[in-house]
């Protein structure tokens, strides 16, 4: 601790040795009695060993004041000492910008750890239904000749909800496997139409797909995911009826003749964890889904809007930019 305040303070220690030499010269040149050197010698040095002391003692305290705030750094800094300088209030400063940093970064963290855990949570109960489904159906036997079927579409929702942990992984990660290039649009919806076939036999509902011949700058994996999440919602809230899909413009449409959605739900569906009326009537929703969706087209630079009417249907539209260009 003395070497540590004595290196802080050597410039002022060879200042002061400097000093005295250049005093003991001039006092030689005059030919003063030494006595009367030695006595300036004492009281000087007498005085400068107190005020060095003195220094010392309050460097000590200082020093034990901040290492017992370095115990309570990680809650709180509201307790630093004034500064005693304009370098210190400088340090000082600085400190308190990187705590508000941290305390930002670790806040976001808590934040999404509990949404990961909260979205497991519910995922795990989601997805337990297709399998307690998937285990009656092979309990009762073969006698029912549409078993195979619903076998498959259960199995189906398992992929689903497995694929969109996934998305929901890779979409919060700071690396994005995105390779954005021109490809036609119809290409990608019908890729997704296949997937969800058998479901469409299955509720018996019209499926009205009105080719675009469009071209558009997208990532072909995350575009049909966000399809994916459109034709799931419609075939999850439309018990009968059609499911069209369109051009309008550059832009894609798919709209259903279902429950619709409530005005005062519509602000908030892409909302994470926002479930909505439907959520809470259907008991099985996680207010995921469309979360994901939204964060999916503003990674691909896409739009996506809403309009519904209650008892009437939903109508979602993915707009595409036509003037971006192509990046591999």
């Amino acid at each position: 601790m003395l070497l540590s305040y004595v290196r802080r303070h050597y410039k002022m220690v060879l200042l002061l040795l400097l000093f005295t030499a250049v005093f003991a010269l001039v006092f030689s040149l005059y030919d003063l009695p030494v006595e009367a050197v030695l006595y300036a010698a004492v009281l000087c040095a007498a005085t400068g060993l107190a005020m060095f002391f003195i220094g010392y003692a309050l460097y000590v305290r200082r020093h034990r004041r901040l290492r017992e705030l370095l115990g309570r750094a990680a809650v709180s800094i509201d307790e630093l000492p004034e500064p005693r300088d304009f370098v210190e209030r400088d340090y000082q400063e600085l400190v308190r910008v990187l705590f508000r940093e941290k305390t930002r970064i670790a806040s976001e963290a808590d934040i999404d750890k509990q949404d990961m855990i909260d979205y497991y949570t519910l995922w795990v109960h989601q997805i337990k239904t297709p399998i307690a489904a998937m285990h009656l159906l092979l309990q009762s036997g073969s006698e029912q000749p549409d078993r195979d079927t619903a076998l498959a579409a259960e199995l189906f929702k398992i992929e689903q909800y497995a694929d969109m942990v996934l998305h929901y992984l890779r979409i919060g990660s700071d690396t994005k496997d995105l390779v954005l290039r021109t490809c036609a649009l119809d290409d990608v919806v019908r890729r997704s139409l296949r997937k969800f076939a058998r479901l469409f036999i299955m509720k018996r509902l019209q499926l009205d797909f009105r080719e675009s011949g469009l071209e558009v700058l997208t990532d072909e994996k995350w575009l049909s995911f966000i399809i994916d999440q459109l034709l799931s919602n419609a075939l999850k809230y439309t018990p009968s009826g059609t499911v069209s899909i369109y051009a309008d413009g550059y832009a894609l449409v798919i709209e259903d003749t279902g429950i619709g959605i409530r005005p005062e739900d519509l602000p908030r569906i892409f909302d994470k964890g926002y479930t909505g009326f439907n959520g809470r009537e259907d008991k099985k929703s996680t207010g995921i889904g469309l979360y994901l969706l939204r964060r999916a087209a503003a990674l691909l630079g896409h739009s996506i809007s809403v309009s519904s009417e209650p008892g009437r249907g939903t109508r979602f539209k993915i707009g595409f930019n036509p003037d971006a260009l192509p990046v591999e």
